[in-house]
Protein backbone atom coordinates (compact mmCIF):
# COMPACT_ATOMS: atom_id res chain seq x y z
CA UNK A 1 0.00 0.00 0.00
CA UNK A 2 0.86 3.36 -0.52
CA UNK A 3 1.00 6.32 2.10
CA UNK A 4 -2.32 7.43 1.39
CA UNK A 5 -3.54 4.03 2.14
CA UNK A 6 -1.34 3.47 4.92
CA UNK A 7 -2.75 6.45 6.55
CA UNK A 8 -6.60 5.44 5.91
CA UNK A 9 -5.94 2.11 7.27
CA UNK A 10 -4.17 3.78 10.74
CA UNK A 11 -6.64 6.74 10.91
CA UNK A 12 -8.94 3.75 11.14
CA UNK A 13 -7.73 1.99 14.06
CA UNK A 14 -6.79 5.11 16.10
CA UNK A 15 -10.90 5.85 15.45
CA UNK A 16 -11.76 2.62 16.87
CA UNK A 17 -9.24 2.56 19.84
CA UNK A 18 -9.35 6.43 21.30
CA UNK A 19 -12.07 7.77 19.51
CA UNK A 20 -11.90 10.94 17.24
CA UNK A 21 -10.98 13.89 19.72
CA UNK A 22 -8.31 11.88 21.56
CA UNK A 23 -6.57 10.55 18.02
CA UNK A 24 -3.84 13.20 17.43
CA UNK A 25 -1.78 13.41 13.65
CA UNK A 26 0.87 11.79 15.54
CA UNK A 27 -1.24 8.58 16.76
CA UNK A 28 -1.81 8.19 12.79
CA UNK A 29 1.23 8.67 11.57
CA UNK A 30 2.76 6.56 14.22
CA UNK A 31 0.38 3.78 13.54
CA UNK A 32 0.45 4.03 10.02
CA UNK A 33 4.30 4.11 9.57
CA UNK A 34 3.93 7.24 7.34
CA UNK A 35 5.17 10.79 8.06
CA UNK A 36 3.03 14.06 8.85
CA UNK A 37 3.72 15.77 5.78
CA UNK A 38 1.54 12.77 3.78
CA UNK A 39 -1.63 13.63 5.91
CA UNK A 40 -1.93 17.61 4.73
CA UNK A 41 -0.60 16.23 0.99
CA UNK A 42 -2.87 13.61 0.50
CA UNK A 43 -6.08 14.73 2.60
CA UNK A 44 -5.43 18.33 3.54
CA UNK A 45 -5.99 17.53 7.36
CA UNK A 46 -6.64 15.17 10.25
CA UNK A 47 -9.73 15.49 10.84
CA UNK A 48 -10.41 15.05 6.86
CA UNK A 49 -8.50 11.86 7.13
CA UNK A 50 -10.53 10.59 10.22
CA UNK A 51 -13.87 11.63 8.48
CA UNK A 52 -12.63 9.54 5.69
CA UNK A 53 -11.65 6.89 8.21
CA UNK A 54 -15.00 6.71 9.65
CA UNK A 55 -16.82 6.36 6.13
CA UNK A 56 -15.01 3.93 5.28
CA UNK A 57 -15.30 1.99 8.76
CA UNK A 58 -19.12 2.61 8.30
CA UNK A 59 -18.90 1.34 4.98
CA UNK A 60 -17.03 -1.86 6.06
CA UNK A 61 -19.89 -2.33 9.01
CA UNK A 62 -22.74 -1.96 6.52
CA UNK A 63 -21.71 -4.96 4.67
CA UNK A 64 -23.11 -6.91 7.24
CA UNK A 65 -26.45 -5.79 7.21
CA UNK A 66 -27.73 -8.24 4.47
CA UNK A 67 -26.73 -11.47 6.33
CA UNK A 68 -27.33 -13.69 4.61
CA UNK A 69 -28.28 -14.27 1.20
CA UNK A 70 -30.67 -16.66 1.90
CA UNK A 71 -32.39 -14.54 4.47
CA UNK A 72 -33.24 -11.82 2.31
CA UNK A 73 -34.29 -13.84 -0.33
CA UNK A 74 -36.82 -15.45 1.59
CA UNK A 75 -38.35 -12.17 2.62
CA UNK A 76 -40.19 -10.27 0.12
CA UNK A 77 -39.20 -6.66 -0.33
CA UNK A 78 -41.00 -4.04 1.54
CA UNK A 79 -42.61 -6.74 3.46
CA UNK A 80 -42.86 -6.57 7.37
CA UNK A 81 -40.71 -10.06 6.98
CA UNK A 82 -37.71 -8.09 5.36
CA UNK A 83 -38.12 -5.10 7.87
CA UNK A 84 -37.89 -7.81 11.22
CA UNK A 85 -34.48 -9.10 9.24
CA UNK A 86 -33.10 -6.41 8.05
CA UNK A 87 -32.90 -5.07 11.90
CA UNK A 88 -32.09 -8.05 13.28
CA UNK A 89 -28.76 -7.82 10.92
CA UNK A 90 -28.08 -4.73 11.95
CA UNK A 91 -29.11 -4.42 15.50
CA UNK A 92 -26.19 -7.09 15.52
CA UNK A 93 -23.19 -5.13 14.77
CA UNK A 94 -24.62 -2.66 17.62
CA UNK A 95 -24.13 -5.35 19.87
CA UNK A 96 -20.79 -6.72 18.95
CA UNK A 97 -18.02 -5.97 21.73
CA UNK A 98 -16.19 -2.24 21.04
CA UNK A 99 -18.87 -1.61 18.42
CA UNK A 100 -17.35 1.42 16.13
CA UNK A 101 -21.31 2.98 16.29
CA UNK A 102 -20.15 4.28 19.35
CA UNK A 103 -17.92 6.98 17.11
CA UNK A 104 -21.53 8.20 15.67
CA UNK A 105 -22.78 9.96 18.82
CA UNK A 106 -19.07 11.43 19.45
CA UNK A 107 -18.86 12.76 15.83
CA UNK A 108 -22.48 14.56 15.63
CA UNK A 109 -21.80 16.12 19.58
CA UNK A 110 -19.02 17.32 17.29
CA UNK A 111 -20.02 18.52 14.20
CA UNK A 112 -20.35 21.99 15.05
CA UNK A 113 -16.77 22.42 16.13
CA UNK A 114 -15.77 21.21 12.98
CA UNK A 115 -17.61 22.37 10.03
CA UNK A 116 -15.32 20.93 7.21
CA UNK A 117 -15.84 17.45 8.69
CA UNK A 118 -19.58 18.17 8.95
CA UNK A 119 -19.91 18.64 5.36
CA UNK A 120 -18.10 16.01 4.27
CA UNK A 121 -20.08 13.64 6.72
CA UNK A 122 -23.31 14.99 5.49
CA UNK A 123 -22.92 14.14 2.04
CA UNK A 124 -22.05 11.04 3.12
CA UNK A 125 -25.09 10.82 5.59
CA UNK A 126 -27.42 11.19 1.94
CA UNK A 127 -25.52 8.23 0.64
CA UNK A 128 -26.13 6.22 3.38
CA UNK A 129 -29.96 7.02 3.40
CA UNK A 130 -30.14 5.96 -0.36
CA UNK A 131 -27.91 2.26 0.42
CA UNK A 132 -30.84 1.73 2.81
CA UNK A 133 -33.81 1.82 0.99
CA UNK A 134 -33.23 -0.97 -1.21
CA UNK A 135 -32.02 -3.42 1.52
CA UNK A 136 -35.97 -3.07 3.01
CA UNK A 137 -37.07 -2.45 -0.52
CA UNK A 138 -35.33 -4.25 -3.04
CA UNK A 139 -33.79 -3.05 -6.88
CA UNK A 140 -30.38 -1.24 -7.05
CA UNK A 141 -28.90 1.59 -5.49
CA UNK A 142 -28.07 3.31 -8.32
CA UNK A 143 -31.58 3.50 -9.23
CA UNK A 144 -33.30 4.91 -6.32
CA UNK A 145 -35.11 8.35 -6.57
CA UNK A 146 -34.14 11.33 -4.92
CA UNK A 147 -38.02 11.04 -3.48
CA UNK A 148 -37.20 8.17 -2.16
CA UNK A 149 -34.19 8.86 -0.33
CA UNK A 150 -35.74 11.45 1.19
CA UNK A 151 -38.20 9.34 2.55
CA UNK A 152 -37.94 5.91 3.07
CA UNK A 153 -33.84 6.76 3.31
CA UNK A 154 -35.00 9.09 5.63
CA UNK A 155 -37.43 7.17 8.18
CA UNK A 156 -34.44 4.14 8.13
CA UNK A 157 -31.66 6.12 8.54
CA UNK A 158 -33.08 8.07 11.28
CA UNK A 159 -34.40 5.14 12.87
CA UNK A 160 -30.69 3.61 12.84
CA UNK A 161 -29.76 6.84 14.70
CA UNK A 162 -32.00 6.28 17.12
CA UNK A 163 -31.02 2.91 17.71
CA UNK A 164 -27.35 3.62 18.00
CA UNK A 165 -28.29 6.25 20.62
CA UNK A 166 -29.95 3.85 22.53
CA UNK A 167 -27.36 1.21 22.23
CA UNK A 168 -24.57 3.28 23.44
CA UNK A 169 -26.40 4.69 26.56
CA UNK A 170 -28.51 1.85 27.70
CA UNK A 171 -28.10 -1.19 25.52
CA UNK A 172 -30.38 -3.78 27.89
CA UNK A 173 -33.51 -1.72 27.17
CA UNK A 174 -32.76 -1.26 23.63
CA UNK A 175 -35.62 -2.21 21.30
CA UNK A 176 -34.76 -5.66 19.38
CA UNK A 177 -36.07 -6.60 15.59
CA UNK A 178 -38.98 -7.94 16.98
CA UNK A 179 -40.04 -5.47 19.05
CA UNK A 180 -39.40 -2.81 16.30
CA UNK A 181 -41.88 -4.40 13.74
CA UNK A 182 -44.65 -5.07 17.01
CA UNK A 183 -44.43 -1.32 16.71
CA UNK A 184 -44.77 -0.57 12.93
CA UNK A 185 -47.41 -2.97 12.81
CA UNK A 186 -48.94 -0.87 15.77
CA UNK A 187 -48.40 2.36 14.12
CA UNK A 188 -49.91 0.85 10.40
CA UNK A 189 -53.09 -0.54 12.59
CA UNK A 190 -53.36 2.93 13.68
CA UNK A 191 -53.33 4.51 10.91
CA UNK A 192 -56.37 2.21 9.66
CA UNK A 193 -53.86 0.80 7.25
CA UNK A 194 -53.34 -2.31 8.48
CA UNK A 195 -55.72 -4.41 6.77
CA UNK A 196 -54.71 -2.88 3.45
CA UNK A 197 -51.31 -3.06 4.12
CA UNK A 198 -51.10 -6.72 4.56
CA UNK A 199 -47.72 -8.32 5.05
CA UNK A 200 -46.31 -4.74 3.58
CA UNK A 201 -44.92 -2.03 5.43
CA UNK A 202 -41.41 -2.39 5.42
Amino acid sequence: MGHREDLLEGAKRCLLAKGFAATTARDIVKESGTNLASIGYHYGSKDALLAQAYVALVGEVSDAFEGSERLLADTPPGSLERFEAVWSNIIATMREPGSMWRLSIEIVAMGDRLPAVREHLAKAQREAMRALVPLFMGGQEEQVPEEAVDTLGGFYYTLMMGLITHYNFDPDSAPDAEALTAGLRRVIAGTGAGERAGGGGG
